[in-house]
């Protein structure tokens, strides 16, 4: 009986030991916050919600290695954030948008959005009213990169390079395209489809292009010294894809989920750059 009892005690203590070992730490994957609506809408420095906190939440309820964590920074901070290491990754990119001569590695995320130029429906207007951009007045959003504009993202170019004016409100270039105080806005399929959700009122009084200034094959750019490896990344991104999780948060935006590939090479292919632009 005694011995029992002894045998007894050392179990509760090797078990309570145990429960007093700490949990192991979850690497922090620190993602780059910049207000690029409908991925991420914020107010000031606060995070009010977007496709992004969506996807960083399913990416660490997918696995227990990473923790992926939202920095809120903005759209020319976020180069410099991420040369000196405050931040890990950056989202819904592309090399293209100034991140030329910036060390990096490239995932493609399987997503596929669009640019489109909009405009305000009226009498005998059609597709052509957008064959040219000449003579029209543009409401473009500051620090974006355009296609049209050859990704030049200067207000200064793009206000003296084209009849632009600069905000930081994709309502208010609608806003401004419908009182006539401009001819065309551009901004992503996927917000144009959240904003006439919203504004059904004004889904007669817009005219959207055809033509697309920029398609989006979204991009996560990744520092070299990441805890998190591109081909990691890009295995978590394809079981969140293969379990229909990717399309739960983008279908509702019309934001193309490329389907799943089969052959394991292809799941975990990533795309390198090293301070030379964009190269597959």
């Amino acid at each position: 009986m005694a011995l029992f009892l002894s045998r007894l005690s050392l179990s509760a203590l090797l078990l309570g030991a145990l429960y007093a070992l700490p949990a192991v730490a979850l690497q922090q994957v620190r993602v780059s916050g910049a207000h690029f609506p409908p991925y991420l809408f914020k107010s000031q420095q606060h995070v009010v919600g977007g496709l992004l906190p969506q996807l960083l939440e399913a990416l660490n309820q997918e696995q227990d290695e990473f923790e992926f964590m939202l920095l809120p920074t903005s759209l020319p901070r976020r180069f410099r954030a991420f040369e000196q290491g405050r931040i890990d990754m950056a989202i819904f990119e592309n090399p293209a948008w100034g991140w030329q001569g910036i060390e990096h590695r490239a995932v493609d995320m399987g997503l596929e959005d669009a640019e489109v130029f909009v405009a305000r429906a009226a009498s005998g207007r059609g597709q052509d009213y957008f064959d040219s951009l000449r003579d029209k007045r543009l409401a473009l959003y500051n620090g974006y990169h355009y296609g049209f504009a050859g990704f030049n993202a200067e207000p200064v170019f793009l206000a003296r390079a084209f009849d632009s004016t600069l905000t930081y409100s994709h309502d208010s270039n609608l806003s401004m395209v419908l009182r006539k105080r401009a001819d065309i806005a551009l901004m992503t399929r996927s917000y144009l489809n959240d904003y006439l959700a919203r504004h059904s009122e004004h889904q007669d009084r817009l005219l959207v292009s055809e033509r697309v200034d920029q398609h989006y094959r979204h991009q996560a750019l990744l520092r070299p010294q990441s805890p998190i490896s591109p081909r990691r990344f890009a295995v978590l991104m394809q079981q969140l894809r293969a379990s229909g999780r990717l399309n739960a948060i983008f279908d509702p935006y019309q934001i193309r989920v490329r389907p799943p590939v089969t052959d394991s090479a292809s799941a975990q292919a990533t795309v390198m750059a090293q301070g030379q632009g964009w190269r597959r």
